[in-house]
């Protein structure tokens, strides 16, 4: 008995041991990095997918913007709309293998016709704008959804107002 309580008292310290060694990985591993630049660590690496990758579909949603608002009725790209739409459009630029289906929305007020109209008019301004900035018209596709996918639902002006939209979403591949 003594000598399996020693034996295994010898392999907890090797083990606490091994998780001290700042080497423990060799001269290139983990803790190489850390101490590389002057003692100075290193910005950590980009998790690709990640929403800090400026090549993701998440940085293009989080951090440029995935949709633009709209007056009530109205189709017409408001200032902060373009700004946003300037942003897509450099984005797109840069990464040439995405495609872009713009969905447009509209709040629940008015007929299913009227609405499914009027998100086809916001959905294809904004892909007007986009070829305006140098988007190629083979890259992108839009369409209406009216008032069938709102993203609120209640009869207040806070909801219609997010209701009024329209939605870039990035795809890779061929649209169909």
């Amino acid at each position: 008995m003594k000598q399996l309580r020693t034996t295994a008292m010898l392999i907890a310290l090797v083990a606490a041991a091994a998780c001290t060694n700042p080497n423990r990985f060799g001269a290139g591993g983990a803790d190489a990095d850390a101490n590389a630049g002057g003692g100075f660590s290193q910005a950590p690496a980009i998790v690709p997918g990640s929403v800090d990758d400026p090549t993701s579909v998440a940085h293009f949603q989080q951090a440029i913007g995935d949709r633009v608002l709209f007056a009530v009725d109205q189709s017409t790209l408001s200032p902060e709309a373009r700004t946003t739409l300037d942003a897509q459009a450099r984005w797109l630029t840069t990464n040439s293998d995405y495609l872009a289906v713009i969905e447009g929305h509209a709040d629940e007020q008015g007929t299913r016709e009227y609405n499914l109209a009027l998100g086809a008019r916001r959905a294809n301004a904004v892909m007007e704008y986009l070829i305006s900035q140098g988007i190629p018209a083979s890259r992108l596709k839009f369409i209406s959804y009216g008032k069938e996918r709102p993203i609120e639902l209640c009869s207040e002006e806070a909801c219609y107002a997010k209701n009024r939209r329209a939605v870039t979403i990035i795809s890779a591949g061929a649209l169909s």
